[in-house]
């Protein structure tokens, strides 16, 4: 049966070119969008506190090297200028150790890690990792409007696409959480 299979799949393909064309071999294997979590974000505007659950490996989108399932710049969190931003960052990957910084938007994006854009912006072990199922907290003050990236410090997963945005912005009252639009990536 399985035969038969693939000589219809080949079949196919010569009778219909588009069916191998690279752009249908990219659709066929790419993974479904990641849903979001309303759960991850939450925002106390007496405090002025933005709470993100931040998860490193949540899918096994790239190779796991993800953030709530997000690779490459595609989950934006927004916080209004002066709020304090606290993200519980836990690694779900069970193979591989991830940390996360928030760093300026650069590129080429760095290879390791490199100085935070806010004080106390990283986890512990940054270069390292943390092991799987391990947990640290990132407590900050977004005191600077811009774009930067929340990116994993570990050698060689940011530049992989281990990142996602963070955008600090005047005119906000309060966070958001949402999909960039991939003609902001």
């Amino acid at each position: 049966m399985r035969k038969y299979r693939s000589v219809s799949f080949v079949v196919g393909a010569l009778a219909f070119p588009w069916a191998a064309s690279p752009l249908a071999t990219v659709a066929q294997t790419a993974a479904p969008p990641t849903a979001i979590d309303r759960a991850w974000l939450a925002a106390d505007i007496a405090t002025r506190t933005a709470t993100f659950q931040l998860i490193a490996g949540l899918t096994g989108l790239n190779g796991a090297l993800n953030y709530d399932g997000f690779r490459d710049g595609g989950l934006t969190l927004t916080v209004p200028l002066g709020w304090t931003v606290v993200m519980h960052f836990r690694n779900h990957d069970g193979m591989l150790p991830h940390s996360a910084e928030v760093i300026d938007d650069v590129h080429p994006l760095p290879t390791q890690p490199v100085t935070p854009a806010f004080a106390r912006a990283e986890t512990v072990r940054l270069a390292e990792g943390l092991p799987s199922e391990q947990m640290d907290d990132i407590r900050f003050v977004a005191d600077k409007g811009g774009s930067y990236l929340i990116f994993c410090g570990v050698p060689g997963h940011g530049a992989a696409g281990m990142w996602i945005r963070l955008a600090v912005a005047g005119s906000l009252r309060q966070p958001s959480l949402a999909a960039t639009p991939a003609s902001s990536r």
